[in-house]
């Protein structure tokens, strides 16, 4: 892999700016490319900073592993034992741990402000009273940014400063990680990307701050390389590479840790986490016996996600020899495509899966009550993608943006098909 390569696949999805780096054989190696804006261009560099997203969420886990080797808390204490003012739809209660591997039963978020002042997580807790919960606690795994929201809340509550300090003081001082900020006046003045969405810069640059345990991160491509070495070394934070809960039909892993994906790939073992933001996307991949890890991001949706995705798999190869494929679909049933066919729905989104009759198509569309009370506009919703079955009630999305997706239906004790997950997210049936 090379300059040559990072420029090609980035024209050929269309990316205005990506920078990707390499940890291999003792040996950093980067590659840039492209430029911050569109509308207000500079030369992407190493340094440049980037929203990693959901990346985020490797950070707030490892602090509460540090709090947790402090002896401050445990990731098996109740988490209302650390934010006694939570109030849920149900008196549930769950762990740290079961936070923090998405086995907590809430449901993805709420997507309302609760502002920037240093109360935001404070607010966003008091509001998860009105979040929908889609399992019992333990029982599936439901990828939930609200859920880590409220991780965010607890390193507060045990720390008494705010999340963002709190991050600061446990991790990117000790690290040395100059080039890794939430404050939007830290970021401003420094060289930074904005996220593009079809060739136009997409706004707001980065939603509320109620969001930056889940999401909110800013950093270099070298910074974050530097945090993937950190989890390379010997630091005390094997626990959060063991499976605790186990995915099914998902290219996110096949099990979760302690907030990493776990998976095996071409026999080796990798530990990994993406992210998407408003029109930008990260993909980070460590394989510990291998001592290597490979980081890759991108400012352009919605082919961020299947460039970083192309970045890491010829990183895999290139360097390591080691070969990442999607499965090959089924081939077209009419039984079986009408059987899955419908309306599903979540809190958030609504999904549509079409039977055309030679294949099946599936649509997920923002809920337009949701667009319309939005304070801040919503990213705009992707035209339908081709779907083909898996064995074992799975399924992959087979072209576009997201080619390479995989989820699954659940089906309730008599056999009817009920839900379908899809990036980690349940979505209901509608009858």
């Amino acid at each position: 892999m090379d300059n040559d390569f990072i420029a090609e696949t980035a024209a050929r999805f269309d990316i205005p700016g990506a920078a990707v780096g390499v940890f291999h054989d003792g040996r950093e190696h980067f590659h840039c490319h492209g430029v911050t804006s569109l509308e207000n261009p500079l030369p992407v560099n190493e340094d440049t900073l980037f929203l990693l997203g959901s990346v985020t969420k490797t950070y707030t886990a490892t602090a509460i592993m540090r709090l947790v080797a402090q002896g401050r808390m445990s990731l098996d204490s109740p988490v209302r034992e650390h934010v006694p003012e939570l109030r849920l739809a149900d008196d549930r209660s769950f762990t740290v741990r079961q936070l923090l591997n998405h086995t907590s039963g809430l449901d993805w978020g709420t997507m309302s402000d609760s502002g920037e002042g240093d109360d935001a997580l404070a607010r966003h807790v008091d509001g998860l009273a009105g979040l929908k919960l889609v399992a019992a606690v333990g029982e599936r795994p439901s990828y939930s940014q609200s859920g880590f929201n409220l991780a965010g809340r607890i390193i507060e509550n045990v720390t008494g400063q705010t999340y963002e300090q709190a991050i600061t003081t446990l991790l990117l001082e000790p690290l040395g990680l100059g080039d890794t900020h939430f404050d939007r006046d830290a970021v401003m003045t420094r060289r930074f990307a904005v996220g593009h969405e079809k060739g136009e810069v997409a706004r707001p640059w980065r939603h509320w701050r109620a969001n930056n345990p889940g999401g909110g991160i800013a950093a270099s491509v070298a910074d974050v390389l530097r945090w993937a070495r950190f989890h390379l070394g010997d630091n005390g934070l094997e626990e959060m590479r063991r499976p605790t809960a186990v995915l099914r039909g998902s290219n996110l892993g096949d099990a979760i840790g302690v907030s990493w994906f776990l998976r095996e790939i071409d026999g080796v073992q990798a530990i990994g986490h993406g992210g998407s933001s408003n029109g930008q996307f990260a993909e980070m991949l460590i394989v510990p016996s291998r001592n290597f890890a490979v980081v890759s991001v991108a400012n352009q949706g919605p082919d961020g996600i299947p460039f970083n995705q192309a970045v890491v798999r010829a990183a895999l190869e290139d360097f390591l020899g080691v070969l990442d494929r999607d499965p090959e679909p089924l081939q077209y049933n009419a039984s079986a495509a009408s059987e899955v066919a419908g309306g599903y729905e979540n809190d958030a989104m609504v999904m549509t899966i079409d039977d055309t009759g030679s294949g099946l198509v599936l649509e997920v569309l923002i809920r337009p009550e949701i667009r319309e009370s939005a304070e801040v506009d919503l990213p705009a919703d992707h035209a339908p993608f081709p779907v083909g079955l898996l064995p074992r009630d799975e399924y992959m999305i087979t072209s576009g943006a997201f080619a390479g997706q995989r989820g699954f239906f659940t089906r309730d004790a008599a056999g009817a098909i009920i839900g379908v997950d899809l990036a980690g997210r349940m979505f209901g049936r509608v009858r």
